[in-house]
Order: structure tokens, then sequence, then C-alpha cells
């Protein structure tokens, strides 16, 4: 190496802090040596160890000895200095953070003489008025976070930020979730370091740097300008692991006994799908060597290890991304996710891999539960993201991992300018192939069925650059260790049609491969040792109905309501979205031109839905109801309910238009296909007050929509808005929309 090698940069941030950052050339297998220092010293390793062209490259890159460290503990968040590096940058964050929360009482913010700040985000004022839309913007530990991210921004480094986990409960700031199994206070929600020293390996170009920083912090009221130049970039280190009890494993049988309680909940139609998990145990005596050892035997896009401090690590390889954004902050940046859900074994060879592919991809139960994700996953992008740009770019793509095939969609959309890449890691939260969906209602599901707190899975890992970009990927596939035991939490993707003991099955198979991994480890310990280019978003149309009109979305509690109201967006009109529940005078505050019933799980009885269309009603309002909104407003009206001997979630049903307005001249010969999600249902003879205009063909002819035209009240049963009816999806909410009109 020579002196031309090393390239030298500087920038500032948005805060006022001067980065000093040098890049030297180094070779690949220093980063083995880092593997082995993050066992003992606070740091991460992250790597992807798959090529999927326009999903995944290969990478590597880690980072030891941070300087600073970010956790929370339920509204509490706290910034320490791990060094003296990091305590001249600690009032650059104290005070990002006392800008979101109260500092703790006798604390001293601005001299920050312990080393460390802490301050609490004070719930929302109960008067403050947020609509679903901004959601992500509601008070909370990530305004905290949102804070230093904004001190700490600037375009000129896309390696710079904050490196860590997510964990799972930070979703209870955001979802009403009655807590039913006890959490230990002293556990923490979030990790995140700031790295002064990264080393960067892009198995692409076969190049490997290390990015070296320095800050100089400036000077402000009584505080002097400060520098880390010159100071050690060492930190303490953290306790030795030594390999501990195994506590015993789940029951054989009690997975099997949950699935058969989600079943029941299928059939009310209360969940579509829902994903517990349970946990298996192995000792783990050496974090480094065990994450060596996972990523040569199961490659995958997300290879992650951590030492989070505090006995803590998490190791894992996990399939799928959480959430990507690229870009320049406010131009369009770009957002993808790659839902995973269909899963087989792997065959013995390359033809027994053929024919399990085939099977999996002829599998209606598999279509259906990677159907429901990707519909739950359009809906997420569609709260923050442009009208018409959430797009399926891949559709049931087949990826292959040591153990298991699994079908993957790929979803992109295109952040609104007001929103930044938080927004789009909070709208997903968390993604539903580890919840279910409805979301809300499949994560009061799994905490009152899973037997402990999932603390670190379920929730993501990775970095949140300070350039507004950001690389996550699910906590899956993870062995969390402690005290010198690995935890290991599994779980499968039930539908209606679930069998109990396969489900069990696929748990522990999915298990296999981290579970080997870790028992090999500790007998040889025993003897002895980047991204795609954004693609155009669709043109919008010339034509926008809605132009100028004001629609009020419903939610009840649904997880696909924000797809419905892109949809509604993409044709003009301004949405605001508000949870069932709301104060009758809103509907007076907003005046809307068309109200829209979201679906939704339960009975419509469980949203109080008849006292709100007798609000609707007397205020002479259009009237949209889709699934859920259907059955509320054939009840409201004196019709019957009744419910199908077996729920159809997530699958095409034909449906044969008879007549009315809305859904006129659709579909070949006045049929077309629809996507289902419902187990409750009418039939016309039992409607009143309502003209019944289509039926779903073929079967006992459930009623699939009705109308009133002369009070410009519509609804269907089935949901324009899945890509199961992309065909005429979009048409129907044009033509509801200038049936509102009148």
């Amino acid at each position: 190496m020579n002196s031309s090698d090393v390239h030298t940069t500087t920038y500032r941030t948005q805060g006022g802090v001067t980065v000093h950052r040098t890049t030297t050339p180094c070779d690949p297998e220093v980063l083995d040596d880092l593997v082995a220092s993050v066992e003992y010293h606070r740091g991460g390793v992250l790597s992807s160890g798959m090529e999927y062209p326009g999903r995944y490259d290969r990478w590597h890159l880690g980072y030891v000895d941070p300087c600073l460290e970010i956790t929370t503990r339920g509204r509490r968040v706290t910034a320490t200095a791990l060094n003296d590096r990091g305590r001249v940058l600690l009032p650059v964050l104290a005070e990002a953070l006392c800008s979101a929360g109260v500092p703790d009482a006798g604390g001293d913010p601005a001299g920050i003489e312990g080393g460390a700040v802490t301050v609490t985000v004070p719930e929302p004022d109960p008067g403050e008025f947020f609509s679903e839309e901004e959601r992500s913007r509601r008070p909370s530990v990530f305004t905290a976070l949102r804070a230093v991210m904004a001190a700490l921004h600037s375009p000129e480094d896309t390696d710079l930020g904050l490196y860590g986990a997510f964990g799972y409960d930070l979703a209870f700031q955001f979802e009403p979730i009655e807590q039913h199994i006890e959490r230990d206070p002293e556990d923490r929600d979030l990790v995140l370091h700031l790295p002064d020293a990264i080393i960067v390996r892009d198995r692409k170009r076969e190049t490997c740097v290390r990015h070296t920083y320095d800050f100089t912090v400036p000077a402000a009221g009584a505080r002097a300008e400060a520098t880390t130049r010159g100071l050690e970039r060492r930190t303490e280190p953290t306790p030795p692991v030594v390999a501990g009890e195994v506590p015993e494993g789940p029951e054989p049988g009690s997975y099997a006994r949950i699935v058969a309680e989600a079943k029941e909940k299928f059939r009310r139609g209360d969940l579509f799908e829902v994903v517990p998990g349970h946990r298996l145990f192995a000792r783990c005596s050496s974090p480094a060597r065990f994450y060596e050892r996972l990523r040569e035997r199961n490659p995958a896009p997300y290879e992650f290890f951590f030492n989070l401090g505090e006995g803590e690590y998490l190791v894992g390889a996990s399939p799928e991304m959480f959430v990507r954004v690229s870009g320049e902050p406010g131009a369009g940046q770009r957002v993808e996710t790659c839902p995973i859900s269909g899963t087989i074994r792997r065959g013995g060879d390359a033809l027994e891999d053929a024919e399990n592919i085939e099977e999996l991809l002829a599998s209606p139960k598999e279509k259906s539960e990677l159907t429901m994700c990707t519909d739950v996953d359009r809906n997420d992008k569609s709260r923050v993201c442009e009208p018409g740009s959430v797009r399926v770019i891949g559709r049931r793509q087949i990826e292959m991992y040591s153990r298991l095939i699994h079908t993957v969609d790929h979803i992109e959309g295109v952040l609104r300018p007001e929103f930044d890449a938080l927004d789009a890691f909070l709208t997903h939260m968390w993604a539903v192939t580890v919840t279910g969906a409805p979301k809300t209602w499949a994560m009061r599901f799994i905490e009152q069925n899973e037997a402990s707190p999932r603390r670190w899975y379920g929730g993501a890992v990775g970095v949140l650059n300070f350039d507004g970009s950001m690389n996550t990927g699910l906590t899956l596939r993870t062995a969390h260790i402690r005290d010198g035991v690995a935890a290991v939490r599994v779980g499968a993707t039930l539908l209606y049609d679930s069998d109990p003991e396969a489900e069990e099955r696929e748990t522990f198979l999915k298990a296999r491969a981290l579970v080997e991994t870790l028992a090999q480890g500790e007998e040889e310990s025993a003897a002895g040792h980047g991204a795609a280019e954004r693609q155009e978003a669709a043109a919008a149309p010339a034509d926008l109905p809605g132009e100028g009109m004001k629609v009020l979305l419903v939610d009840h509690e649904d997880s696909f309501v924000n797809t419905l109201a892109d949809y509604v967006r993409r044709h003009g009109a301004e949405v605001t979205t508000v949870r069932y529940g709301f104060d009758p005078s809103l509907l007076d505050r907003l005046a809307p031109d068309l109200v829209v019933l979201s679906p939704g799980p339960g009975l419509p009885s469980d949203f109080g839905m008849s006292a709100l269309l007798d609000e609707l009603a007397s205020r002479r309002l259009p009237v949209f109801g889709v699934c859920l909104g259907l059955q509320g407003m054939v009840e409201h009206a004196g019709g019957e309910l009744r419910t199908l001997g077996e729920p159809v979630h997530g699958k095409p049903g034909q449906v044969r238009v008879s007549g009315g307005e809305l859904l006129a001249g659709l579909g070949e010969g006045g049929t077309f296909q629809a996507a289902r999600y419902h187990s409750t249902y009418s039939l016309p003879e039992l409607v009143k007050g309502y003209d019944v205009t289509a039926v779903l063909e073929g079967e006992e002819p459930v009623v699939m929509a009705v109308e009133n035209s002369a009070a410009r009240w519509y609804a269907v049963q089935f949901h324009p808005e899945s890509i199961l009816t992309a065909a005429v999806g979009e048409g129907i909410v044009s033509r509801v929309l200038r049936l509102a009109r009148g």
C-alpha cells in the first residue's frame, strides 16, 4: 500500500459536527480477526452469503469498540459514551434526545457528567389527534432516534450510521396490545452502536477497505470545541461466555395445540393467518465460532453477529429482508421488502429439489400464505408511499437454503417527500411473516398464546445510515445467547387449513440448521477448536375522478387499509384514515365526500359499526363498505349474516355481476376474479334495503356486492385492493368515487 491508496474526506453534519474520514485498503482476512474480537467487545458483523440479482448482493462488514451506544427500555432512551471518544460526541446526542424527551430528574444533559444521558419520551397527549397516515410520527422512542439521526445527517457517507438490533416489543408503542406475558423491566428493547471504525468488503467488486472516523464538535454556550483526534478507540471488554445449563425445550404437542386454538379464530374470522412461535435451547460457549459455522453451513441474505453488551449476543442467518431504503431523503426514496412465505424441505439432489419446488408452487395453501403476506405488505407501504408507486416486482420467486426452499415476493414503493426511512420502518412493524393478519389481532393472539416474551425475535437487525438510507433484516433463524445458552425461537405461518402436527414439525425443521450447528460447535469445542436501480413509478392517470374530494377511511384494525387508501389517492382524492370508535363530531370537522368502511377481523358488532352507520345516514354521506364494511351495512339495514363452514382467506373467487351501477360491465361475460378474506357472509334472500348486484359463482350464492344508489351506499364482500383482484380493483375504486360525487 502507498499513500495514494489512502483517501481522506471531511464533511459537516446537519447538527454541526465535523467528520474526518480516512479510507485505507485492507486484507479481507482482517474481518476474521474482527469476528473473534466481537466475542469479547461490543461490536457487530453483518454479511450476505447469497446472490439473487435485483434483491441481494454478497457483502461483508464489521466494527468493534463503538464509541457510543443507544438503548431503550420502554419509553426511556439512554445514550452512553463507551470511551473518551464517545464523551466528545455525547453532548450532541444529549441535545437531540432532550429535544424529544424529558431528561431524568437531577440529570445534567448539558454537562453529561456521568457519561450517559437518559430521557423519557412522554405518551401522546390524549387530546392530540393522529390519523393513521401519521402514526409513525406519534411520540415514541423513535422520535428521539429521529432527532439523533437528524443531528448526524449528511449525504456524504454511505457507511456511517447506527448499527444494531430492534426488539419486538417496540411495536407496543404504536399498537394497543394488552401484555399477558411477564417482562423483565431491565430487558432492553433496542441496542444501537455508533462505530468510529468500519471494515467494508464488497465481494462483487472484490474490494475491502477500512473507514476510520474522527469527530470535531463545535463550541456551544459554555461548551468548548472538542475533538476525538488522538483518543483511544478501545472499550471495556464484556464478560467471557461460559456454557450454561440448557433448559427443557417445548413439550411435544404444545405447538400443535396452539395451531388448534388458531383454527377456531380463523373460523370466526378474527384472523386470516397468524405466526406463533416457541423456543428450543442449546449450549453455546463461543458465539463467534457459532457465527462462522452458521455462515458456512447455512448462507443467507442477512447473516449477523452482535455483541450487545450486558452478556447478550445475537447470531443469525435470516432469509428475509425487513425494510431497505435507498436514495436521497425527500427525493423519492425507494422502499423494498421481500416477504417470505411458503416452505418445503430440500431434496436429496437437484431432481428431488425440482419435484419439491413443483409441489410448493402447486399448493393452494402455500400460495394463500404468500398472497396474504404480500397484500399486507403492500398495505404497509401504501401508508407512506406515493400513490400508485407500490408494485410487486417479483412474484413467488424461489429461494434455496441449506434445509429449506421458500417462495418469495419482492415489493417496492416510493416514499412520499414528507416521510423518511424511519417512517418506512415503522409502518411495516412488524412484518406479517412473523405476526400474521390482521396484524393487531394476530399480535394479540401471539401475546395470549406464547409462553415467553419474544425479545429480539420477530424484530430487526441492521443499519440506519446517516445519509438517510437503511438496510435491515428480520430477526429470524436467530440464536439469542445469554449466560452461555442459545435460545432459538421458531414459528410457522398458520391458516385455517393448517395441519397442527405438520406445522409443529415445520418449526423443528426451521430450527434444525441452527440447533445442529450449535451442537456441532460444542462438540468441536470439547475436542479442541447492495442496491438495485429504482424503477419508474407508474404514470398517473390523466382522468382523476377523485380530484378535489375528501375521503374518510375508517380502519377496523385491518391489515389492508393503507393499500385501499393508496388506491383512492391514485384517483386524486385526499384520504384521512382514522381507527373506529372516533367521536362523531369528527365527521362534521372533516366533512368527507365519501366514507369508506374498511375490512377487518371479527364481526361488525365488535366495532360498533351500526352506531357509526346511523351517524353517516343522518348526515346523508356516501358510503363504500369493503368486506366487514358490507357485513355491517347489511346487518344495519335489518339483514342477516351467517358463518361459512370453512373460512376463505387469501383465495380467489369468481364474482358474477347481476346489475347495479358499481360493477356494471366488469369482467368477461359479467364475471371476474376477486380476493376473498372472510368467514361471515349473507345470502340474497337475507339482504334488506339494498339491491344485490353480485354473487359468488358456482357455489351457494354468497352475496358479493350490494348497493342503494339513491343513498349512494355501495359495498363489496371481496377485497378490491388485493393482487388477486388486480384486473378490476382500481376500476371499482374509480367508479365508487364517481358515484359518490352524484
